[in-house]
């Protein structure tokens, strides 16, 4: 009998909303999802889907608008101040810029170090300094750098600070926020490498956040796809590259690059229309004003999700009427 993993994460329900001077901003809009543990979810879409505010409202750096994050059965969001602390040393986050996401003050030994004074993991400085070198080591940054100041370093290294103040307290989940986004090519593929062998020795689990549908494809076990803070598709990954379903999705995926000189010119699909205002939005699918199949059963109510086939969910009305018939 096959044994089946526990989830380590399980997000239900998750709402986010903003006030603006215009009305009621819904970033993140009734997302449910779970993780097993050791696997990644990959989350992609366009800029201002809300796929970075889904990770950080699931560590609760922004607080939810409503909706519970369960992390291996501790319901995150109703944890007080205190609680939130100490759990927190379980679930980390990578940030999207190495540089920006570091304090230019500091050395890299202090750096690695802070989150090990602040939560007073070690006793006296000597334990400190050994735990900071042997991560040091462990995401593959020389000791020589131990002393020197973010701007002395690379992209690549910076981000290798990243990685190792997220690692340093033994988290088992970490959100990735587009941590390749702004590396050079060559760089990207040695970060990514790197997330992979570490969740492999590790066994952890992460949210990775991008909006490149190749490198998601090459580190994640399951894909959530998001249109203006709605999950409208999630499938494992080579379900969803091999059989998409939303038209958003395939849309996405049209627009990869392929790399055949010889043969007829790869012409993606695309998007007509504006992106919809996500401030009050309406009931209904909130894709359809771009939409080629978009028929008035689009419009007045929301679309729920539906498991057209096994661990597949599409929120779409095609596929909705399908169901029904």
């Amino acid at each position: 009998m096959e044994e089946k993993n526990t989830p380590l994460v399980e997000v239900r329900n998750l709402k986010k909303y903003f006030k603006t001077k215009n009305g009621i901003l819904h970033a993140v809009e009734d997302v449910s999802f779970t993780i097993d543990e050791g696997k990644t979810l990959g989350i992609v879409g366009e800029s201002g889907c809300g796929k970075s505010t889904l990770g950080k409202t699931i560590l609760r750096l922004t607080e939810p608008t409503s909706g519970d994050v369960f992390i291996e059965g501790k319901n995150i969001a109703s944890l007080n101040k205190r609680e939130l602390r100490k759990a927190r040393m379980n679930m980390q986050m990578i940030f999207q810029d190495p540089y920006s996401s570091l304090d230019q003050r500091l050395t890299v030994e202090e750096l690695i170090a802070d989150p090990l004074i602040v939560n007073k993991v070690y006793r006296n400085k000597k334990e400190i300094r050994e735990a900071v070198l042997n991560i040091m080591d462990t995401v593959g940054l020389d000791l020589r750098f131990r002393d020197a100041y973010p701007h002395e370093l690379d992209g690549g290294r910076r981000q290798r600070i990243g990685i190792a103040r997220a690692l340093v307290l033994n988290p088992k989940f970490i959100v990735c926020d587009e941590p390749v986004s702004a590396l050079d090519v060559s760089i990207q593929a040695q970060i990514l490498n790197l997330l992979m062998d570490l969740q492999e020795q590790r066994k952890l689990t992460y949210i990775f956040v991008t909006h490149d549908m190749s490198v998601v494809k090459h580190i994640s076990d399951d894909i959530m796809v998001m249109y203006l803070g709605q999950c409208v598709e999630k499938a494992s990954s080579d379900v969803l590259f091999s059989k998409p379903m939303h038209p958003y999705t395939k849309a996405l995926l049209s627009a990869i690059p392929v790399p055949k000189i010889y043969e007829e010119k790869h012409r993606p699909t695309l998007i007509k229309g504006e992106v919809s205002n996500p401030i009050n939005p309406k009931p209904g699918c909130r894709f359809a004003s771009r939409c080629d199949f978009a028929t008035e059963e689009c419009k007045g109510k929301d679309i729920p999700l539906i498991e057209t086939e096994k661990n597949h969910l599409v929120a779409c009305h095609l596929f909705s009427k399908q169901q029904t018939e």
